[in-house]
């Protein structure tokens, strides 16, 4: 299954954000069950504005987007087709 990394611009303040990761995972469970949330990665700008980056294994980008459709409140900056992760461990030091 495909890995794919969404970026998120949500119109709701921070503190709304645990409401929001409780309502993804329901309408996962509920509407997606093909989906797999890995974890996301919240963020405040400068302006204040709340982003996300949410790692998704997913059959498809569109039901990724029909997921996001579902979940409201946001704007669906871009998805990404992750081609692969990397960590400091694959590449020792010389």
């Amino acid at each position: 299954m495909t890995k794919f990394l969404v970026e998120r611009r949500f119109h709701v303040a921070e503190s709304e954000m645990p409401n929001i990761g409780r309502k993804s995972r329901q309408v996962i469970e509920e509407q997606f069950p093909e989906i797999t949330w890995h974890h996301s990665h919240v963020v405040v700008d400068d302006e204040g504005t709340v982003k996300s980056y949410c790692v998704y294994e997913a059959p498809s980008e569109e039901i990724v987007r029909r997921h996001s459709a579902q979940l409201g409140l946001h704007v669906v900056e871009g998805i990404y087709e992750i081609a692969g992760d990397v960590t400091p461990d694959d590449f020792p030091p010389s």
